[in-house]
């Protein structure tokens, strides 16, 4: 399992725990809730009979003992006639409604709001619970009740605590993957310059040896020494690439077909004679440029448009622009098995490949050269599944040509 399966494996057993915890709350929650609410009905009932008893008892002591049950309760309630008049209320205040109205207004409207107010809770009552059905001096009584404000606070509580614990992770997710970032960063920039650096002995002495063979055996016009002299000078631009990592690197003003037919003539003779190369496009944009790092970049498109031909195929970069944005297109398309929609981001990713012995770091290495070293964008501009993959990188443009496409 390559390091991006174990890192996405991680991300969905995370996931799971995290909703196997919310499903938990949520449940418990409404467990509690459920008993609640059975516990007001409950109240609600001892209230309206206590209410029943208030009207049809003559007893002082008695009826004292009724008005403290009734006054202990904490379910706001309204009782009323088979006809919807309001009998009797308890645990609400109309006055709530009224407190941002002056005085002379409060005199004029208290009625009609009393009403209006009383009418709204007594709605809202019935859409919340079935009522408590009563028979008082042979007149039929229902009660409605609501929930208490601890009740309603309980039911919106999960969600709430919920909402803290996601912004909590977000947040603590955000730090923690700032900080392994950096601490990425700093381990890869020491590894690619002590790279650099036991890069360069060698390097030295290559060089030593070629210029000895060719002066001890006349070679200088050898074809294959001509060759190995362009490996030993692409060792020097890989260490160079290397020594510049974690360095702002130094653009300068390049003809960018230039820049893409050199590499793409170094490269091409070192694969298969079964793919084919085509390059065109506008030779006249120019833009800034870090040749060792943007042949990286070049290296490792063509290499993954070669790895994705399967035998036969062919590799076409077109050099394009738009004259009004400034910017210069650079389009690598290959004819091999593609990539499907939703892949489309992930191929960027750290860890991502496809192959057994790949470790996934060449189009994330390209898309960070491309954004954080050349300001630019890179993307897979189309792919279909058995056909080919077509890459765009995007440049900015430094010279306004006028030749450049529209």
């Amino acid at each position: 399992m390559n390091p991006y399966q174990q890192k996405r494996r991680w991300k969905y057993s995370l996931l799971a725990f995290a909703v196997v915890i919310a499903s938990g709350s949520l449940f418990y929650t409404s467990y509690l809730a459920k008993n609640i609410a059975q516990s007001e009905r409950t109240r609600a009932q001892v209230w309206a009979l206590s209410m029943k008893q208030l009207v049809n008892t003559y007893d002082n002591d008695f009826l004292n003992y009724v008005i403290a049950v009734r006054d202990s309760l904490t379910v706001p309630a309204i009782v009323t006639n088979d006809k919807g008049e309001i009998k009797y209320y308890r645990g609400l205040d109309p006055g709530k409604t009224l407190m941002k109205l002056s005085a002379a207004e409060l005199k004029q409207k208290k009625q009609k709001y009393d009403s209006l107010y009383f009418q709204n809770e007594l709605e809202y009552m019935k859409g919340q619970h079935e009522p408590i059905k009563l028979t008082v001096l042979n007149e039929p009584w229902l009660v409605y009740y609501k929930d208490s404000d601890l009740l309603s606070q309980l039911k919106i509580f999960p969600y709430i605590q919920l909402s803290v614990i996601a912004i909590f992770l977000m947040v603590a997710y955000t730090a923690f993957s700032s900080s392994r970032k950096s601490e990425q960063n700093q381990v890869w920039v020491g590894l690619a310059k002590e790279t650099a650096h036991q890069l360069g002995t060698p390097i030295s002495s290559l060089m030593a040896w070629i210029e000895l063979i060719k002066s001890k055996f006349n070679a200088d016009d050898d074809p294959l020494m001509a060759e190995m002299e362009n490996d030993v000078k692409r060792l020097e631009i890989v260490a160079d690439r290397f020594s510049k990592i974690g360095s702002k690197p130094k653009l300068e003003e390049h003809a960018v077909y230039d820049v893409v037919k050199d590499f793409v003539d170094y490269f091409k003779v070192r694969v298969s004679e079964k793919i084919s190369f085509e390059l065109s496009g506008n030779r006249n944009l120019v833009a800034g440029l870090n040749i060792p790092l943007f042949d990286w970049v070049l290296e490792n498109l063509l290499k993954n448009a070669v790895n994705a031909i399967e035998d036969t195929g062919s590799i076409k970069v077109e050099i394009s622009g738009n004259r009004l944005k400034k910017q210069v297109f650079i389009d690598i398309t290959d004819t091999g098995k593609g990539i499907p929609r939703s892949k489309f981001d992930t191929v960027f990713q750290p860890g991502y490949t496809t192959r057994q012995r790949g470790w996934g770091l060449g189009l994330s290495l390209t898309k960070r050269m491309i954004q954080n070293y050349h300001n630019g964008q890179i993307f897979v501009r189309d792919s279909e599944v058995g056909k080919g993959t077509t890459f765009r990188i995007v440049l900015k443009s430094i010279k306004d040509d006028k030749q450049t496409a529209a």
